[in-house]
Protein backbone atom coordinates (compact mmCIF):
# COMPACT_ATOMS: atom_id res chain seq x y z
CA UNK A 1 0.00 0.00 0.00
CA UNK A 2 1.29 3.46 -0.89
CA UNK A 3 1.99 5.95 1.87
CA UNK A 4 -0.40 8.85 2.36
CA UNK A 5 1.63 11.87 1.25
CA UNK A 6 2.03 15.13 3.15
CA UNK A 7 2.50 17.98 0.68
CA UNK A 8 3.46 21.56 1.50
CA UNK A 9 1.62 23.95 -0.79
CA UNK A 10 3.39 27.22 -1.53
CA UNK A 11 1.38 29.82 -3.44
CA UNK A 12 3.66 32.34 -5.09
CA UNK A 13 3.17 35.84 -6.37
CA UNK A 14 6.69 36.64 -7.49
CA UNK A 15 8.91 37.00 -5.63
CA UNK A 16 6.91 36.23 -2.49
CA UNK A 17 5.25 33.30 -0.82
CA UNK A 18 1.66 34.37 -0.14
CA UNK A 19 -1.47 32.99 1.50
CA UNK A 20 -5.05 33.61 0.42
CA UNK A 21 -8.51 32.88 1.82
CA UNK A 22 -10.94 31.27 -0.65
CA UNK A 23 -8.34 32.16 -3.30
CA UNK A 24 -8.95 35.88 -2.72
CA UNK A 25 -6.77 38.55 -1.19
CA UNK A 26 -3.29 37.68 -0.09
CA UNK A 27 -0.82 38.04 2.71
CA UNK A 28 2.94 37.87 2.17
CA UNK A 29 4.34 35.15 4.43
CA UNK A 30 7.93 34.64 3.32
CA UNK A 31 10.39 33.49 0.70
CA UNK A 32 9.22 30.47 -1.32
CA UNK A 33 12.61 28.80 -1.64
CA UNK A 34 13.48 29.25 2.02
CA UNK A 35 10.15 27.82 3.15
CA UNK A 36 10.47 24.84 0.81
CA UNK A 37 13.89 24.05 2.25
CA UNK A 38 12.53 24.40 5.79
CA UNK A 39 9.65 22.02 5.09
CA UNK A 40 12.02 19.56 3.44
CA UNK A 41 14.16 19.55 6.57
CA UNK A 42 11.00 18.91 8.61
CA UNK A 43 10.30 15.81 6.53
CA UNK A 44 7.69 16.86 3.97
CA UNK A 45 6.96 14.29 1.27
CA UNK A 46 6.50 16.74 -1.61
CA UNK A 47 6.51 20.43 -2.46
CA UNK A 48 3.79 22.09 -4.54
CA UNK A 49 4.54 25.51 -6.03
CA UNK A 50 1.58 27.40 -7.50
CA UNK A 51 2.09 30.73 -9.29
CA UNK A 52 -1.28 32.29 -8.50
CA UNK A 53 -1.10 35.07 -11.11
CA UNK A 54 0.78 33.35 -13.94
CA UNK A 55 -2.30 32.48 -16.00
CA UNK A 56 -3.75 35.95 -15.48
CA UNK A 57 -0.63 37.57 -16.94
CA UNK A 58 0.24 34.82 -19.42
CA UNK A 59 3.62 33.87 -18.03
CA UNK A 60 5.39 31.45 -15.74
CA UNK A 61 7.97 32.94 -13.40
CA UNK A 62 8.83 29.91 -11.29
CA UNK A 63 11.67 28.42 -13.33
CA UNK A 64 14.35 30.18 -11.28
CA UNK A 65 12.64 29.40 -7.98
CA UNK A 66 12.36 25.74 -8.93
CA UNK A 67 15.99 25.58 -10.04
CA UNK A 68 17.19 27.12 -6.77
CA UNK A 69 14.95 24.86 -4.70
CA UNK A 70 15.87 21.66 -6.53
CA UNK A 71 19.52 22.21 -5.66
CA UNK A 72 18.70 21.93 -1.96
CA UNK A 73 15.81 19.50 -1.56
CA UNK A 74 15.38 15.90 -2.63
CA UNK A 75 11.65 15.27 -2.66
CA UNK A 76 9.30 15.63 -5.65
CA UNK A 77 8.38 19.15 -6.75
CA UNK A 78 5.12 19.90 -8.55
CA UNK A 79 4.68 23.26 -10.26
CA UNK A 80 1.48 24.92 -11.46
CA UNK A 81 0.51 28.25 -12.96
CA UNK A 82 0.91 29.54 -16.49
CA UNK A 83 1.90 26.23 -18.10
CA UNK A 84 0.44 26.31 -21.60
CA UNK A 85 2.64 24.05 -23.72
CA UNK A 86 5.13 21.21 -23.94
CA UNK A 87 7.84 23.87 -24.02
CA UNK A 88 6.65 25.45 -20.76
CA UNK A 89 6.61 22.03 -19.12
CA UNK A 90 10.06 21.16 -20.47
CA UNK A 91 11.54 24.35 -19.01
CA UNK A 92 10.24 23.42 -15.56
CA UNK A 93 11.37 19.80 -15.81
CA UNK A 94 14.83 20.97 -16.87
CA UNK A 95 14.88 23.25 -13.82
CA UNK A 96 14.15 20.32 -11.50
CA UNK A 97 10.37 19.92 -11.34
CA UNK A 98 8.98 16.39 -11.27
CA UNK A 99 5.37 17.18 -12.19
CA UNK A 100 3.43 20.04 -13.73
CA UNK A 101 -0.10 21.00 -12.71
CA UNK A 102 -2.48 22.22 -15.40
CA UNK A 103 -5.70 24.15 -14.89
CA UNK A 104 -6.44 27.25 -16.98
CA UNK A 105 -4.63 26.04 -20.10
CA UNK A 106 -6.27 22.62 -19.87
CA UNK A 107 -9.76 24.12 -19.69
CA UNK A 108 -9.02 26.31 -22.72
CA UNK A 109 -7.34 23.49 -24.67
CA UNK A 110 -7.86 20.02 -23.13
CA UNK A 111 -5.51 18.46 -25.67
CA UNK A 112 -2.57 20.12 -23.90
CA UNK A 113 -2.94 17.40 -21.26
CA UNK A 114 -2.36 14.69 -23.87
CA UNK A 115 0.50 16.55 -25.53
CA UNK A 116 2.44 16.91 -22.29
CA UNK A 117 1.59 13.39 -21.10
CA UNK A 118 2.64 11.88 -24.43
CA UNK A 119 5.99 13.67 -24.22
CA UNK A 120 6.84 13.25 -20.53
CA UNK A 121 4.53 10.50 -19.24
CA UNK A 122 1.23 10.48 -17.39
CA UNK A 123 3.02 10.48 -14.04
CA UNK A 124 4.35 13.97 -14.82
CA UNK A 125 0.94 15.58 -15.45
CA UNK A 126 -1.39 16.74 -12.68
CA UNK A 127 -4.86 18.10 -13.38
CA UNK A 128 -5.46 20.97 -10.96
CA UNK A 129 -9.15 21.67 -10.40
CA UNK A 130 -10.48 24.56 -8.33
CA UNK A 131 -13.93 23.36 -7.33
CA UNK A 132 -16.70 25.55 -5.96
CA UNK A 133 -19.91 24.17 -4.48
CA UNK A 134 -23.09 25.04 -6.37
CA UNK A 135 -26.69 25.45 -5.11
CA UNK A 136 -27.74 22.18 -6.76
CA UNK A 137 -25.21 20.22 -4.71
CA UNK A 138 -22.64 19.76 -7.48
CA UNK A 139 -19.25 21.41 -7.88
CA UNK A 140 -18.15 23.62 -10.76
CA UNK A 141 -14.56 23.86 -11.97
CA UNK A 142 -13.07 27.35 -11.81
CA UNK A 143 -9.79 28.66 -13.22
CA UNK A 144 -7.44 31.66 -13.06
CA UNK A 145 -6.96 31.00 -9.34
CA UNK A 146 -10.69 30.73 -8.74
CA UNK A 147 -11.55 33.94 -10.57
CA UNK A 148 -13.34 32.53 -13.60
CA UNK A 149 -16.13 30.01 -14.12
CA UNK A 150 -15.62 27.18 -16.58
CA UNK A 151 -19.29 26.09 -16.60
CA UNK A 152 -17.96 22.54 -16.35
CA UNK A 153 -19.00 20.03 -13.72
CA UNK A 154 -15.81 19.51 -11.72
CA UNK A 155 -16.19 15.74 -11.34
CA UNK A 156 -16.93 15.24 -15.04
CA UNK A 157 -13.97 17.43 -15.94
CA UNK A 158 -11.63 15.38 -13.77
CA UNK A 159 -12.79 12.17 -15.47
CA UNK A 160 -12.13 13.69 -18.89
CA UNK A 161 -8.70 14.96 -17.88
CA UNK A 162 -7.65 11.55 -16.61
CA UNK A 163 -8.87 9.97 -19.84
CA UNK A 164 -6.69 12.47 -21.70
CA UNK A 165 -3.59 11.51 -19.73
CA UNK A 166 -3.49 13.23 -16.34
CA UNK A 167 -1.80 10.89 -13.88
CA UNK A 168 -2.87 12.70 -10.72
CA UNK A 169 -5.60 15.11 -9.66
CA UNK A 170 -5.12 18.08 -7.33
CA UNK A 171 -8.52 19.12 -5.96
CA UNK A 172 -8.75 22.52 -4.27
CA UNK A 173 -11.98 23.43 -2.54
CA UNK A 174 -12.41 27.14 -3.20
CA UNK A 175 -15.02 27.30 -0.43
CA UNK A 176 -12.65 25.87 2.19
CA UNK A 177 -9.29 27.28 1.08
CA UNK A 178 -7.64 29.25 3.88
CA UNK A 179 -10.60 28.86 6.25
CA UNK A 180 -9.10 26.23 8.60
CA UNK A 181 -12.52 24.52 8.62
CA UNK A 182 -11.33 21.19 7.28
CA UNK A 183 -11.36 19.66 3.83
CA UNK A 184 -14.58 19.31 1.84
CA UNK A 185 -14.97 15.60 2.49
CA UNK A 186 -17.93 15.14 0.14
CA UNK A 187 -15.98 16.75 -2.70
CA UNK A 188 -12.90 14.63 -2.07
CA UNK A 189 -14.95 11.44 -1.85
CA UNK A 190 -16.69 12.25 -5.15
CA UNK A 191 -13.35 12.84 -6.85
CA UNK A 192 -11.74 9.75 -5.35
CA UNK A 193 -14.66 7.60 -6.51
CA UNK A 194 -14.58 9.12 -10.01
CA UNK A 195 -11.01 8.27 -11.04
CA UNK A 196 -8.38 5.59 -10.54
CA UNK A 197 -5.39 7.94 -10.30
CA UNK A 198 -4.17 9.53 -7.04
CA UNK A 199 -6.27 12.39 -5.67
CA UNK A 200 -4.60 15.18 -3.69
CA UNK A 201 -6.84 17.13 -1.31
CA UNK A 202 -6.26 20.86 -0.87
CA UNK A 203 -8.09 23.64 0.92
CA UNK A 204 -9.14 23.95 4.54
CA UNK A 205 -6.73 22.00 6.72
CA UNK A 206 -6.81 23.40 10.23
CA UNK A 207 -5.81 20.43 12.38
CA UNK A 208 -4.40 16.93 12.35
CA UNK A 209 -7.96 15.66 12.73
CA UNK A 210 -8.81 17.26 9.39
CA UNK A 211 -6.01 15.31 7.73
CA UNK A 212 -7.08 12.07 9.38
CA UNK A 213 -10.63 12.58 8.08
CA UNK A 214 -9.59 13.23 4.49
CA UNK A 215 -7.08 10.36 4.40
CA UNK A 216 -10.00 7.98 3.81
CA UNK A 217 -11.01 9.96 0.73
CA UNK A 218 -7.70 11.00 -0.85
CA UNK A 219 -4.16 9.78 -1.45
CA UNK A 220 -2.39 12.92 -0.26
CA UNK A 221 -3.14 16.24 1.40
CA UNK A 222 -1.80 19.74 0.88
CA UNK A 223 -1.17 22.02 3.81
CA UNK A 224 -0.29 25.68 3.75
CA UNK A 225 -1.81 27.96 6.39
CA UNK A 226 -1.03 25.63 9.30
CA UNK A 227 2.63 25.46 8.25
CA UNK A 228 3.20 29.02 7.09
CA UNK A 229 1.89 30.50 10.34
CA UNK A 230 3.64 27.91 12.53
CA UNK A 231 0.43 26.52 13.99
CA UNK A 232 1.63 22.98 13.31
CA UNK A 233 4.95 21.43 12.36
CA UNK A 234 5.32 18.60 9.90
CA UNK A 235 6.60 16.20 12.60
CA UNK A 236 3.52 16.99 14.69
CA UNK A 237 1.25 16.38 11.71
CA UNK A 238 2.98 13.15 10.71
CA UNK A 239 3.13 11.74 14.23
CA UNK A 240 -0.50 12.65 14.92
CA UNK A 241 -1.67 11.15 11.65
CA UNK A 242 0.25 7.91 12.19
CA UNK A 243 -1.06 7.64 15.75
CA UNK A 244 -4.59 7.86 14.31
CA UNK A 245 -3.93 5.08 11.83
CA UNK A 246 -3.04 7.06 8.69
CA UNK A 247 -0.42 5.26 6.61
CA UNK A 248 1.97 8.23 6.50
CA UNK A 249 5.63 7.61 5.74
CA UNK A 250 7.69 7.03 8.91
CA UNK A 251 10.77 9.19 9.33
Amino acid sequence: MSFFRLIARLDVKAPNLVKTIKLEGLRVVGNPRDRAVDYYRQGVDEILYMDIVASLYGRNSLVDVVRETAREIFVPITVGGGIRSVEDARALFNAGADKVALNTAAIADPEVISRIADRFGNQAVVLSVEAKHQPDGTWEAYYDNGRERSHRNAVDWVREAVDRGAGEVLVTSVDREGTRKGFDLDLMAAMHDAVSVPVVASGGMGSVDDLVAVAKRADAACMADCLHFNRLTLPEIRDGARAAGVNARPL
